[in-house]
């Protein structure tokens, strides 16, 4: 039985990437599934990911049938999940990476055997055949519970930023897109995907898909949300994984140069968060503008451009202030790699460590964030997932 939105009711869920930041995502959705009755079905029709956010969105449309345990099934992942799990965080295999880069170097900077990586995520291919059923997806599409899942990765090829997605809906309804230096492709979506997705350049391998190369989705992704709209949505729940937006940066300096962890957490923010926060401003503006436009003549052209509602949550805390408390957790190998690059909470660059601290005692603290600030949202999210009962409420007034 069919159970697809009508298009003008289509509501979207846009999950961004940040490695083991990603389990702030699962906190969020797990407060969603609370306020929403027991067995209720997923109730977004488009689910989008990057990078680990393209996990978890994969994960939820495998699941869509039942949104509450889907939600349960990836918060047991992320909170029994450890870095043997992800990479290979042994000396030997992080010694072998260094020196397959060091030996690139004579060889043009290209692995001859593999492509080029300082982590091995053999673990992650492993984990994620196990526990994501790619043909229930499938299934969850055809019978109606969701139009579209999207998978977000870069293109070391075309520079392109590249959505690959997957729907029941036909290319009538949902046409394939090309802007500039973004695209969206239809596919059956596979593992190889969500690999390309989430591998971080230079820490985890870029995945071939057909005979191109692809890496991380937040590479040259410049407008995170928009192939949530270009799949047709109305109304959007973007979560992100950014720290506190309105914590005030600190002008403390430290009379030395910056650490290499420091300049690629510096490198990882820019394109993790950076473009989302961009993106949101964007498209407050352009409701804005719409908004005015309409008031003067409600019949004017807006040159394709809509409203969309949307509401956004950030985790309210610091991230790397959690990091501090966990980041012993980690493997020693990985530690005194870390600490080389000067990625320590001594060292200033716990914002480098935080996206590899796939530890459960990190994601659980992360998931419970997630969940207290989507509960302080509560009225909020409920006036998300039920417009027309606020309308209702409002005209009763």
């Amino acid at each position: 039985m069919s159970h697809h939105q009508p298009a003008a009711d289509r509501t979207a869920l846009v999950l961004t990437g940040g490695g083991a930041r990603a389990a702030y995502q699962v906190g969020v959705l797990k407060a969603a599934a609370q306020l929403l009755p027991k067995r209720a079905h997923n109730p977004f029709s488009i689910i989008t990911g990057t990078s680990a956010g393209a996990v978890n969105a994969v994960a939820l449309g495998a699941s869509a049938n039942n949104f509450r345990l889907a939600v349960k099934k990836v918060e047991h992942i992320w909170s029994h999940l450890h870095v043997d799990q992800v990479y290979k965080a042994g000396h030997l295999d992080l010694l072998g990476g260094i020196l397959r880069l060091a030996f690139s170097l004579f060889h043009q900077g290209i692995g001859l055997r593999k492509p080029l990586s300082i982590l091995n995520n053999a673990p992650l291919a492993e984990l994620l055949s196990r526990v994501i059923d790619f043909g229930d997806l499938e299934r969850r599409l055809e019978g109606g519970l969701l139009d579209a899942v999207g998978v977000t990765a870069s293109s070391y090829d075309s520079g392109e930023s590249v959505t690959f997605y997957q729907s029941n809906l036909g290319g009538n309804i949902l046409p394939e897109w090309r802007q500039a230096r973004r695209r969206g492709v239809a596919t059956r979506l596979g593992l190889e995907h969500l690999l390309a997705s989430s591998a971080i350049p230079t820490l985890l391998p870029p995945a071939k898909i057909g005979e191109a190369y692809y890496g991380d989705g937040a590479l040259r992704q410049v407008s995170p949300i928009s192939s949530a709209i270009h799949l047709g949505a109305e109304r959007i729940l973007v979560v992100g994984v950014s720290g506190n937006p309105t914590h005030k940066p600190s002008e403390r300096h430290e009379g030395h140069s910056p650490s290499m962890a420091r300049m690629m957490g510096h490198v990882f923010n820019s394109a993790f968060i950076d473009a989302l926060e961009n993106d949101m401003e964007h498209m407050v503006r352009i409701n804005e503008l719409i908004g005015i436009v309409r008031n003067e003549n409600p019949r004017a052209e807006t040159a394709g451009l809509k409203m969309v509602d949307f509401l956004c949550i950030n985790p309210s805390v610091e991230i790397n202030q959690l990091v501090a408390r966990h980041f012993n957790s980690l493997p020693r190998s990985m530690r005194a790699v870390l600490k080389m690059t000067g990625a320590t909470p001594s060292g200033g660059g716990t914002s480098m460590a935080s996206y590899l601290l796939f530890e459960g005692a990190f994601c659980r603290d992360l998931i419970a964030c997630g969940y207290r600030d989507a509960m302080a949202q509560e009225e909020a999210l409920m006036a998300f997932f039920y417009p027309q009962r606020e309308v209702v409420l409002r005209q009763g007034a």
